[in-house]
């Protein structure tokens, strides 16, 4: 089984690199972007025979006490089987 990870900056958090981004598309002429937000992506790859509920439980943990700053950062995740 694998977790997907995805860690942003929370929306009240400037995001620099984001808004940066966002600006080099609008001077090279890309339409329809109203916004960007960076952030990090991680992919766990978890033990054979771990359950559905205790992988989720152990993902969530993990992001929430190791991948993110819960001060400035949030994050979602998905598990693949």
């Amino acid at each position: 089984m694998k977790a997907h990870v995805y860690v942003t900056l929370k929306r009240t958090v400037l995001d620099a690199q984001g808004q940066t981004v966002a600006d080099a598309l609008r001077r090279m002429e890309y339409r329809g972007i109203a916004d960007v937000r960076q952030g990090k992506y991680f992919l766990l790859t978890l033990e054979n025979g771990l359950e559905q509920s205790a992988a989720q439980a152990e993902v969530e943990r993990i992001a929430r006490e190791v991948l993110t700053n819960p001060v400035i950062e949030e994050f979602t995740f998905r598990l693949e089987a």
